[in-house]
């Protein structure tokens, strides 16, 4: 059997179409799509260069198409994948939690565990159940004011 553009094309398209099952994100699944679709115009006989322009016209359709409109179809209902620290959890009201491991005040922002500083006091302990008002992020610590400041914490 004798190399051709066409194996190489195919050969690409299942490197990539493997490689999406580590990612998850469909951007290699496009792209072995696309390379796929290239190989198929490598085997119609086109050049190298008319190829390359399939290749880049395929993807040029593809990868939108699976990220704007495929993607989301698959995505659970609710969630804003890359939202957190943007400001969109700003003024949210959340309750304070205990860390299990080591008792650290926090708060839990879309499922992940943020230890808290209490504006305008600095303090970092609060009891449990709390009500606080996220403000910003300094870093990995969420920034916060009481619901009720002339509460004693």
């Amino acid at each position: 059997m004798e190399w051709s553009l066409t194996h190489l094309w195919l050969i690409l398209a299942l490197v990539l179409s493997l490689a999406e099952l580590a990612s998850g994100v469909l951007l290699l699944l496009a792209l072995g799509i696309a390379a796929a679709l290239t190989a198929l115009v490598a085997y119609l006989g086109a050049s190298f260069e008319w190829q390359l322009v399939a290749m880049g016209v395929f993807s040029g359709i593809l990868v939108p198409v699976a990220i704007r409109w495929i993607k989301p179809r698959f995505s659970p209902k609710g969630v804003a994948y890359g939202t957190t620290g943007t400001g969109v959890e700003k003024g949210q009201r959340y309750r304070t939690i205990k860390r299990d491991f080591d008792g650290a005040s926090g708060v839990k922002i879309n499922g992940d565990f943020y230890r808290l500083r209490v504006t305008p006091d600095n303090a970092t302990e609060l009891p449990e159940g709390t009500e606080v008002v996220f403000e910003h992020f300094d870093g990995t610590t969420a920034v916060v004011h009481c619901t009720h400041p002339n509460k004693e914490h």
